[in-house]
């Protein structure tokens, strides 16, 4: 979706991180569009800065790389520390696979690889917790995954997925903050891409095979893009209304384990 600058003007905006000169928001950002907000893109990795403050955005989302969150680079440290201000602030926060396991750092808990060395690169089970259904009813049966890294589960954090492979795959921190393990932000052209140019991963023990991608597609996918509308309604909402009656809904879970 390619909007013109001006019609985006005077919208609230999401703060997006990337990590590649390529890599886009993908449908998450399509339906952030769609909902009314403007895309503030960053990339610290090529030199961009993170704001001191959300006070002129609506929220945030860092996605995933083919970097690791145990990485020394520079920008590694400063994002993993920056997510200080969403979660300072409680503005809605959204960590997807390297962002979540950013998250999880930030909380002080581990990232690292399986002990076996499998990876998950495709579609995988998900199974949500009691409270990710309280959270959400409708969860997908399989998501799509392209990691070899998971993070433990963070002091203070609410599981609301997990799988078998690596069993932390969604998680709520406050009334805002999310991290997932997998991609809902994945089109077709994404798939094309990543299964072309990083080819030699689907050989990683664990992995599936680029066929496999592809067909289970066709048959996973529409469960996960009904999932990404419902949570993106749930997380931040639209932009001509007020987000408090979404994050509110956010809450709930928590105060059902208290």
């Amino acid at each position: 979706m390619i909007l013109d600058p001006k019609l985006l003007a005077g919208r609230p905006k999401i703060l997006v991180v990337l990590h590649q000169e390529t890599s886009t928001p993908g449908r998450v950002g399509q339906e952030l569009i769609r909902r009314g907000f403007a895309l503030d893109i960053r990339r610290p990795r090529f030199g961009d800065c993170l704001p001191s403050t959300l006070e002129d955005h609506a929220g945030a989302v860092i996605f995933g790389g083919p970097m690791s969150a145990n990485d020394t680079d520079a920008f590694v440290s400063r994002e993993i520390d920056w997510i200080d201000v969403p979660l300072r602030e409680g503005k809605p926060f959204l960590g997807i696979c390297l962002g979540a396991q950013m998250l999880a750092r930030n909380l002080g808990a581990r990232v690292r690889g399986h002990e076996d060395g499998l990876v998950e690169i495709g579609y995988y089970d998900l199974h949500p917790t009691e409270t990710g259904c309280e959270l959400m009813p409708h969860w997908p049966d399989k998501v799509y995954q392209w990691h070899k890294e998971g993070f433990d589960l963070p002091s203070g954090a609410t599981l609301l997925a997990s799988g078998e492979t690596y069993p932390n795959q969604a998680i709520q921190v406050g009334p805002a903050a999310f991290g997932i393990q997998f991609h809902p932000e994945l089109t077709y052209l994404m798939m094309v891409r990543w299964t072309t140019r990083a080819a030699p991963r689907m050989a990683l023990p664990g992995a599936r095979n680029r066929r496999d991608h592809f067909a289970g597609r066709y048959v996973f996918d529409p469960a996960v893009k009904s999932w990404l509308v419902g949570f993106l309604d749930r997380w931040i909402g639209h932009a001509n209304a007020s987000a408090q009656p979404c994050r509110a809904a956010m809450e709930m879970p928590q105060r059902v384990l208290s």
